[in-house]
């Protein structure tokens, strides 16, 4: 697995993100408006001050070259129900590169270990075929929650305006899970 590291949001980063944020690949794939690095600029102060007030925690995605390839949000973060959704970028030169798991381990450790939240919702619309299926190579989420979560899925729906799949990773699956990886590592460590 790759390895990331989670830096909180600074303005002087702005360019990178615009960058990174205004290919057609991320772009269309997120439906954002990105028409000047004054929109990154503005994007990044609300994200700050949504941080600010507890209601989200967006980190940029910094890679082993200490690039920047990204940002991940918990979003929507309800402290008194112990859960919020995620949302996540990766520049598109990092594609295929094993990004959003090793991503996803960092941000989830924030959320569960952290925050103590109970679930993060991960949503994404039906015609987004790559974020999907990213998502559903995550050995610890849980698939097609629509069912078990429908007040989570419809305001989703209703925030995208867009038919959307809900899935959600449960702070006891993860935590499962990541005891597995630090185990195996501490195996893989012993020499024969």
């Amino acid at each position: 697995m790759q390895h990331v590291t989670l830096l909180p949001l600074d303005l002087c980063y702005t360019n990178v993100i615009f960058e990174l944020s205004s290919d057609p690949h991320i772009k269309n794939a997120l439906g954002i408006t990105v028409e000047n690095i004054e929109d990154t600029k503005t994007f990044l102060l609300f994200a700050i001050e949504e941080e600010r007030q507890k209601k989200s925690l967006s980190r940029m995605i910094v890679n082993e070259e200490n690039e920047i390839i990204g940002l991940t949000t918990l979003k929507h973060i309800n402290n008194e129900k112990k859960q919020s959704h995620i949302g996540s970028w990766i520049g598109y030169p990092y594609w295929g590169k094993g990004y959003n798991e090793a991503t996803k381990k960092e941000i989830f450790k924030i959320a569960f270990l952290d925050l103590q939240l109970s679930y993060v919702f991960a949503g994404a619309k039906t015609n987004n075929i790559r974020s999907l299926k990213a998502q559903e190579k995550l050995p610890y989420i849980s698939l097609h929650v629509e069912n078990k979560f429908p007040d989570e899925h419809a305001a989703l729906e209703k925030e995208v305006r867009s038919p959307c799949s809900l899935h959600v990773v449960s702070r006891e699956n993860f935590l499962n899970w990541l005891k597995l990886q630090n185990e195996e590592e501490k195996y893989e460590g012993i020499e024969n």
